[in-house]
């Protein structure tokens, strides 16, 4: 079972990046994967979460908006689309498995993380 996310960088404030997050090992219509964040001296935050097996998405309200959850069954592949990013968006970016629906806890099997840097 693996987690491979990827797609961070440095861009300026009110950019755009797009965070892929391709799973192996698994079949991804059985799970549900969740975004997740992390900054410097702060707690993991849940971001967004999709349930591949129906589409059904949810977004945290900080995100709500300004981010895009999508999967790709097909390539096993889900991914987050960060629009009108802010400095404080600034963190290591994760995504995390949870067998079923999403929910805020769960989760069992995360990738290593890709970091995103939002400069003012």
């Amino acid at each position: 079972v693996q987690l491979q996310a990827s797609g961070g960088g440095v861009v300026q404030s009110g950019g755009s990046l797009r965070l892929s997050c391709v799973a192996s090992g698994f079949a991804l219509g059985l799970y549900a994967i969740g975004w997740f964040r992390q900054a410097p001296g702060k707690e993991r935050e849940g971001l967004s979460c999709i349930s591949t097996r129906d589409g059904t998405t949810y977004y945290e309200d900080s995100v709500k908006g300004r981010f895009t959850i999508s999967r790709d069954t097909a390539k096993n592949t889900v991914c987050l689309q960060l629009n009108n990013l802010k400095p404080e968006d600034t963190a290591v970016y994760y995504c995390a498995r949870r067998w079923g629906v999403c929910s805020r806890r769960g989760y069992d099997s995360w990738g290593q993380g890709t970091q995103v840097t939002v400069s003012s």
